[in-house]
């Protein structure tokens, strides 16, 4: 039987009841048996991978992989998948580079098919690598049974960081952060930013994201909105005025945001 993770209600207050108790959900969450069995046969088999195919052509493995990187949805477009994997991140024009999801260059890149000789896929620690991304991303899966928007509040918790650790320039970080797209309702929840923000040309939203980072929470760089009180902060608003919408309440004097006065 999977332990189900429990949210009792949603915004703020549901936020911080799961942040509260997040290590104990997530240690029982992960002794579940179908998680093990998933993660037992990934490390059985992956190092017997050496080309796409033969990880599209194990189901099994492949659900792992994918799922490692939030991209479990996409389980039937082999096609895109083995495109993306056999032409690798370090050209240009690869297709992992050109797609507006940046999920995918991620994968891409972890296991290396089309940038070593020799897959990533053989190294030792290789499995621990994804069994650790996979378990954060079964968990925040089964939290968005229950409430999406918590699903989205942990996973940018953890790969904010990530994309603020890169070498990139801060543009590019940004960039990255509108081609993901959990992280960019993230930013737009918190924000306040209409549907039809996307629309918009790419330069202005860029524009527009910066704008609000500064004037919202200070932050001038991605760096700056990825350290852990701006975050916090940020995760917050987002919590509050996503919950506020859940119950088809848009009004800024709800008690929700009274709690967020001064950021």
């Amino acid at each position: 039987m999977t332990f189900q993770p429990y949210v009792p209600m949603g915004g703020l207050a549901g936020w911080r009841f799961l942040q509260s108790t997040i290590d104990n959900q997530k240690a029982a969450f992960e002794r579940s048996p179908l998680l093990q069995r998933d993660l037992d046969y990934f490390a059985e088999k992956i190092g017997e991978v050496r080309t796409p195919e033969d990880l599209i052509g194990d189901f099994r493995l492949l659900s792992v992989a994918l799922g490692a990187f939030g991209l479990s949805d996409d389980i039937g477009s082999k096609f895109l998948i083995r495109k993306v994997l056999e032409e690798g991140t370090l050209e240009p024009d690869a297709l992992a580079n050109k797609l507006s999801d940046k999920r995918y260059r991620e994968l891409s890149k972890a296991f290396g098919f089309g940038d070593f000789a020799v897959p990533n896929t053989v190294l030792s620690d290789f499995p621990d690598k994804i069994a650790a991304r996979y378990s954060d991303q079964a968990f925040e899966k089964a939290v968005g049974e229950t409430n999406e928007s918590m699903r989205l509040a942990l996973n940018a918790q953890r790969e904010f960081a990530k994309v603020a650790d890169g070498q990139d320039s801060d543009r590019a970080k940004w960039f990255t952060i509108l081609g993901t797209p959990p992280l960019r309702k993230v930013l737009e929840g918190a924000f306040g930013l209409p549907l039809s923000f996307g629309a918009l040309d790419i330069d202005k939203q860029l524009e527009v994201f910066q704008h609000r980072s500064r004037e919202e929470f200070g932050a001038d760089s991605v760096a700056a909105l990825a350290e852990p009180d701006t975050m916090a902060r940020l995760l917050d608003r987002y919590t509050a005025i996503t919950g506020m919408t859940e119950f088809g309440n848009s009004t800024i004097t709800s008690p929700a945001l009274v709690l967020l006065r001064g950021y």
